[in-house]
């Protein structure tokens, strides 16, 4: 059983390593231009109007009127957050992808809607799928597919990270070659991460 035990770990810690290898590379690549700026895209913004058919009720707080834009402007993306002042007659909100951003402001009285394109670069794309879907306006997060998909991907993807750790550990204390040098770095991992939680608090 043991043995077996230890076949079915190493195997699993090997593939499920893969599989989540490409999600860890984002995550590390998008951390590191998080904490180092980066040229901002030199692109113009693209303005364009469009006439749009809504419909509008006074206790509406906007969304499904920024739903509405969106489906017939035929915009893909998801809706960051909504801007409406009482008994305006605007509404503003952007339609955020990876590489773009659209910002959309609908006049409610004319029923027209302008919206301005602007590509955000690879680099923008990166950190956009680091933070999202993201802490921040949960009533309305994950109205467009692929947020939802990439939530689930993300989970998906701190699970493999604590089974990879666990099992790692398990390895590590089963072979008997990486016992010293696992112990050397075990050590240096928990004396960063000592240091990192004494800065903090400190």
């Amino acid at each position: 059983m043991p043995r077996a035990f230890y076949r079915w770990t190493r195997d699993l810690h090997l593939y499920v390593g893969l599989c989540a290898s490409p999600f860890v590379l984002v995550y590390a690549a998008s951390a590191i231009l998080l904490n180092h700026a980066y040229p901002s895209p030199t692109a113009r913004s693209l303005i364009f109007p469009r006439i749009v058919a809504i419909r509008v009720s006074d206790s509406d707080d906007g969304m499904s009127v920024a739903r509405q834009v969106r489906e017939q402007v035929g915009v893909r993306g998801e809706i960051g957050y909504v801007n409406r002042k009482p008994q305006g007659h605007t509404l503003s909100f952007p339609i955020e992808t990876p590489g773009r951003l659209t910002s959309v402001k609908v006049d409610l009285a004319a029923g027209t809607a302008t919206l301005m394109e602007q590509p955000t670069g690879l680099a923008d794309a990166t950190i956009y799928l680091h933070k999202m879907p993201g802490p921040h306006n949960v009533k309305i997060r994950g109205n467009w597919v692929f947020t939802r998909l990439w939530s689930w991907l993300a989970d998906g993807t701190v699970y493999a990270i604590l089974f990879l750790s666990v099992s790692g550990v398990y390895l590590w204390v089963v072979i008997r070659a990486a016992r010293r040098y696992g112990l050397l770095f075990l050590g240096a991992g928990a004396l960063s991460f000592a240091a990192i939680v004494i800065a903090i608090v400190a």
